[in-house]
């Protein structure tokens, strides 16, 4: 068994912050487990650690930080059956107030410069049995080619995830990062058919990235548009990365780029404004952003910072599960075929409860 995971449990009960986590397509598990209850924030992200950052922009990161931390990285050895859950009955309770939002959304792109929002809602889910490191498990081998995460502080609580999304990649002045979009269910084929819907709100997050990093950034690349696949969903990728420049630093690359329209709308402002007035919760770190800051590796002088968007999560308290989902709003949405996107998004999450 890995000793890294079985920490986990350890940790847990003694009530003291970690996080473990496991990039996309890869077979090693890491983790940050800190020796006391200390919170520690990010100030200007010169810091080296492990960052939890909230949906607001305007409110602070959480930072686990590297020399404060038992850092520890190790090869998963995958041992684990798979176990096919019941399926979760879906929560019509909120179905009416979130078309109602998804609705007003429409009617605003329609008649206000608002062109794209993002609509989430969260969904309660009563657990019957809690194993933190069970939990952990299932999501590690279910969602391979996830960001997927277990993070904890007693006095913030613990989130789970699984994040088809990278924010940012950035290695010396290199960087990386993804436009994602437009959803579909996985019906056993990769080459899907696109509507003009999903592509439209593909376009804008994609060219709100390429003006956001026109000031800060050179030799910009836009890859082709893709289709990828993320657990039982399809979604439209195009990858970009170019070079920061001398005169920019990372906070302001992390400032331009968070949140994106994938997670918020646009104009940002405007969208972010609808979200705050309209969706009956709070996000808190549902659609922000989570990973290594500033790391070196064995290898190399240079520090690396890989930054995923907080989706396909959870908060877990006590014995219930609030499940985070949305699903991006443009004029030609329909407000019926979002709310049964949240429902497929939800799976993510529910299956392995």
């Amino acid at each position: 068994m890995n000793n890294l995971l079985e920490k986990i449990t350890y940790h847990f009960n003694d009530k003291l912050p970690f996080v473990v986590y496991r990039k996309p397509n890869e077979t090693t598990v890491t983790g940050f487990f800190m020796n006391d209850d200390e919170l520690h924030f990010v100030d200007n992200f010169t810091e080296s650690g492990f960052v939890f950052a909230p949906f607001d922009s305007a409110e602070k990161s959480i930072l686990f930080p590297l020399n404060r931390a038992l850092f520890i990285s190790e090869e998963l050895v995958n041992k684990e059956k798979i176990i096919e859950k019941k399926p979760f009955s879906v929560d019509d309770s909120s179905k009416k107030k979130h078309v109602q939002i998804i609705e007003k959304a429409i009617h605003e792109i329609k008649t206000t410069d608002l062109q794209k929002v993002v609509i989430s809602r969260e969904e309660l889910v009563k657990i019957s049995y809690f194993d933190v490191l069970e939990i952990y498990k299932q999501l590690l081998f279910t969602y391979k080619n996830a960001f997927v995460y277990v993070w904890f502080h007693p006095k913030v609580g613990l989130w789970f995830g699984a994040s088809p999304e990278t924010l940012l990649i950035i290695e010396d002045e290199a960087f990386k990062t993804m436009s994602l979009a437009g959803t579909q269910v996985y019906n056993n084929t990769e080459k899907p058919v696109w509507k003009s819907k999903e592509l439209e709100e593909q376009q804008l997050v994609t060219n709100f990235i390429k003006n956001q990093l026109k000031d800060s950034t050179t030799n910009l690349i836009i890859d082709k548009t893709e289709t990828i696949r993320a657990g039982n969903l399809l979604h439209l990728r195009t990858k970009v990365s170019g070079m920061l420049k001398e005169s920019s630093t990372l906070e302001q690359l992390i400032r331009a780029l968070h949140p994106t329209p994938a997670v918020c709308g646009l104009p940002r402002k405007i969208a972010k404004d609808f979200i705050d007035t309209n969706e009956s919760y709070n996000r808190s770190f549902y659609t922000g952003f989570l990973g290594e800051l500033n790391l070196q590796n064995a290898t190399s002088t240079l520090k690396k910072t890989q930054l995923f968007v907080n989706l396909r999560c959870m908060k877990v308290q006590d014995d219930v599960a609030s499940v985070f989902v949305g699903g991006g709003i443009t004029k030609d949405s329909n407000a019926e075929n979002e709310w049964e996107e949240t429902v497929s998004k939800a799976k993510t999450m529910k299956q392995v409860l």
